[in-house]
């Protein structure tokens, strides 16, 4: 994890508590993670019954403290030195961030840098506060096997060897047992459908391409064997300089996108229709229509399937790949995406907790080698993947 954008100021000094606020799909296994560490851990949620529930769901009565959320209440109770750990939705994060400046307390997420959060850094590093940013799955861990396969690739190609590189970095929570809807919802289902909104920018034959619709441009991705959809998500082209591409590695190929089911282009078509041509209230009705005649019981377990792949061919010919693939089924105790995304980000508040992490922006581990730490420390807490690696002469 390095400093992004920041000041000379001084972290101020971790206290010691930990204030996670949410306990949706992505709260998990990585809460129990802050318990041990931390001196104190309060559970903020709609009311302090949910909140206590919620505890009592993840085994963690009397080992946190449930409260209930207001904006009022948390800031009554924060300190100098806290770290407030947001699970809302990302519309939520600034006024959360603004009231870490205000209190001079700590902030972690795992969603992408909005806007709003960015235009808070300079005060919040100003005032000494850690704000740490994509520190869970996609985006997170995917971020940590990119700038692992560019690290491990500059070793053997070389940084300032002319070379053609493709990235393709998918990631998907979908059903483990597939459905007639090749789908299960991991994530609000209002942000799944804003995001098919958008359009996605990507480079694809070396050239920057736009795709209006992201779901037009899905295609067939064999993963392991086993054939997937995938489609561009977001805009990808800044992440060719915040992974370190070498100026000289020219990208063929640099899509960061979603990964689907296959058929899940022909089962979404009803869907893709009305996110064509309606407006947004009706967007979010048909959100809470799908969430209720696509439900997630207890019984069921979800799948997250994230695979990060480079391949670089120099002028002579020689190449070297790497892929990494995770692929992690939920079980009784915890969903698949539970894991991934709380545990990275407890990974990175615990840094934070550890008063090594300069003020400013980060984003989960910025180079190769922190990645490779944090990496190893998620394989040891039960976060699986595969690395492979070759090349030729």
């Amino acid at each position: 994890m390095s400093e992004t954008a920041g000041s000379a100021v001084a972290p101020v000094r971790p206290s010691g508590t930990v204030h996670w606020i949410g306990a949706g799909l992505s709260t998990g296994s990585g809460l129990a993670a802050l318990c041990e560490a931390a001196d104190r851990v309060r559970l903020w949620h709609r009311t302090e019954q949910r909140a206590a529930r919620s505890l009592a769901v993840l085994g963690l009565t009397g080992r946190a403290e449930p409260r209930a959320y207001t904006p009022q209440a948390l800031e009554a109770e924060l300190a100098p030195g806290d770290v407030v750990v947001s699970m809302l939705p990302a519309a939520g994060h600034a006024a959360l961030l603004a009231a870490c400046v205000r209190g001079g307390a700590h902030f972690a997420c795992s969603s992408y840098v909005s806007q709003a959060v960015l235009d808070q850094v300079p005060a919040a590093a100003a005032a000494g506060v850690v704000v740490l940013t994509e520190s869970g799955l996609d985006p997170g861990i995917d971020h940590l096997f990119a700038h692992s396969l560019i690290g491990r690739a500059r070793e053997e190609i070389g940084a300032d060897t002319a070379a053609e590189v493709s990235l393709t970095s998918y990631c998907g929570g979908i059903p483990a047992v597939p459905n007639d809807f090749r789908y299960r919802f991991s994530w609000a289902p209002a942000g799944v459908l804003n995001a098919l909104r958008s359009p996605a920018r990507y480079i694809e034959a070396g050239a920057e391409t736009t795709a209006a619709l992201p779901w037009e441009a899905t295609r067939t991705h064999v993963v392991d064997g086993e054939t997937f959809e995938v489609y561009p998500n977001r805009d990808s082209v800044p992440f060719v300089g915040q992974y370190g591409l070498p100026p000289a590695w020219k990208p063929l190929t640099f899509v960061r996108g979603t990964l689907r089911l296959d058929g899940w282009l022909d089962a979404w078509q009803p869907v893709f229709e009305e996110l064509r041509h309606g407006d947004d209230r009706r967007i979010t009705a048909l959100a809470q229509e799908l969430a209720a005649r696509y439900p997630t019981t207890d019984a069921d377990r979800d799948r997250v399937v994230l695979a990060v792949s480079l391949d670089v061919r120099e002028g002579s010919g020689r190449t070297w790949s790497g892929r990494y693939l995770l692929d992690l089924e939920g079980d009784a105790d915890e969903s698949a995406m539970a894991r991934c995304v709380s545990r990275t980000l407890a990974l990175g508040v615990r840094r934070i907790l550890g008063g090594g992490v300069p003020a400013g922006l980060h984003r989960a581990a910025e180079t190769a080698g922190r990645s490779e730490e944090w990496l190893a420390e998620l394989a040891r807490e039960g976060v699986d993947f595969v690395l492979r690696t070759g090349g030729s002469a």
